[in-house]
């Protein structure tokens, strides 16, 4: 069984409460991804970014640059990279309300305070959840 860190994007993405993740994927989501995209039913799970070495259908590029920048520079997430933040990091209104992008830096900031594994233990599905379903509060960010 993967751990969390083995499950975790060096993005702070938790692959592991991700809808297209090989454990969590329905029948139902795996249909509508196929009937929306057309992609191969086939072709929907994912393992994780990492041990997909960031290739999977959703990336235009057929990899991902973050993860390649990852490795290249040898850490394990981007928080303890000396450039942290940059550029690929960056929160974009585009899609922010189907891809949990947005809440990359914010974990990578809780990573980097608990620790991966109590990250993952106490806080990344909450994160998620209340990154989809609760409302922005202005001076507040999500109200409760």
């Amino acid at each position: 069984m993967p751990n969390n860190r083995e499950l975790t994007a060096p993005c702070g993405l938790d692959c592991f409460n991700c809808e297209i993740y090989e454990d969590n994927l329905t029948d139902q989501m795996a249909e509508f991804i196929h009937a929306k995209m057309g992609v191969p039913k086939d072709e929907i799970s994912c393992k994780g970014c990492r041990r997909q070495d960031g290739k999977h259908f959703h990336l235009s590029a057929g990899s991902c640059a973050t993860l390649d920048c990852a490795k290249e520079k040898k850490v394990e997430f981007c928080c303890d990279c000396d450039d942290f933040p940059c550029s690929y990091l960056a929160p974009l209104a585009d899609g922010a309300d189907r891809f949990p992008h947005n809440m990359k830096l914010f974990n990578l900031c809780r990573i980097k305070k608990l620790g991966v594994d109590r990250w993952a233990q106490e806080e990344a599905g909450t994160i998620r959840k209340k990154y989809f379903t609760h409302k922005f509060v202005v001076g507040k960010g999500q109200a409760d």
